[in-house]
């Protein structure tokens, strides 16, 4: 039996960042081992339950941890929101998906909205590692729901936070301090990287769109099995069929058909709607 399989998924640490959102330290070493920016693993919370995918927020090579940040917004992940330090998960998978396409690029932008300002955490120091000049816009809805502000900060040479609402920095959606960008430094800046809900990326795009930027997403919101095999993740992509798992995660926002993209995550609400149900009843008998 190989090593990995043996693997025990122990939670080393657990803490709360915002309302409904947790993050968890696991000890997988050989996921540790190869993981890189950009990639994400699957999880399972029992043997019998749902494979969700979640970015690596954050990997620890020495100590051979996984960092995972993650909403309690549907029956796995509140399931999952239930684990304490301790306990195992059923099966732990990845990395997957190909990595962030690090280089010395010049002058770059990371955009994250909401839990997805842990996924391109990663991506941010990597790309600072490798020289880049790194401006970083970071929003959520409220302060309460802003995270990772410091880490951000520890790698970004300029930072722009935002609030919805203006409790917090900004009062603006990510996408005005970027177009701001775009009119005033587009020939600067060498390439975009945005993260979060699609509907953020997809606007991003839009914005990065006239001015000829190359603008990086990243689709794993709407994967399911993450392996290829069961077909959800299927995007179009400059006209083309990609799915997500395995040609992806990272696709340039300028070619992806959003009004598609955001059709199939609706694809499964009734379904969530009802497991969530079942789910809270189970937890509250």
């Amino acid at each position: 039996m190989c090593k990995e399989v043996m693997s025990v998924y122990e939670i080393l640490a657990k803490e709360s960042l915002a309302p409904v959102t947790k993050l968890m330290v696991i000890s997988a070493p050989e996921v540790a081992r190869k993981a890189k920016a950009g990639q994400f693993v699957i999880i399972r919370v029992v043997e019998e339950g749902e494979r969700i995918p979640l970015t690596i927020a954050d990997y620890d090579r020495e100590e051979g941890t996984i960092t995972i940040v993650f909403q309690e917004v549907g029956k796995t992940t509140m399931h999952l929101g239930t684990l304490e330090v301790g306990d195992r998960l059923a099966s732990f998978t990845g990395p997957l998906g190909n990595p962030t396409e690090v280089e010395h690029y010049g002058t770059v932008v990371c955009v994250g909205g909401g839990v997805g300002i842990a996924a391109v955490y990663p991506i941010a120091r990597a790309l600072k590692e490798a020289g880049n000049r790194v401006i970083s816009i970071i929003g959520a809805r409220n302060k309460e729901l802003l995270i990772w502000e410091d880490r951000m900060r520890s790698v970004s040479d300029e930072i722009i936070v935002c609030t919805d609402d203006g409790s917090y920095g900004r009062k603006a959606l990510v996408t005005e301090p970027l177009k701001e960008l775009m009119e005033e430094r587009a020939e600067e800046i060498d390439r975009v990287w945005a993260v979060g809900p699609a509907i953020m990326m997809k606007f991003c795009s839009l914005t990065t769109k006239p001015f000829g930027v190359k603008t990086i997403v990243s689709l794993n919101p709407i994967m399911v099995d993450g392996t290829g095999m069961c077909g959800s993740c299927r995007v179009e992509v400059g006209g083309e069929t990609k799915f997500t798992c395995v040609d992806g995660p990272e696709f340039d926002g300028h070619q992806v058909d959003w009004d598609l993209l955001l059709a199939r995550l609706r694809i499964y609400v009734e379904e969530e709607k009802r497991a969530l149900e079942l789910f809270k009843q189970k937890v509250g008998g």
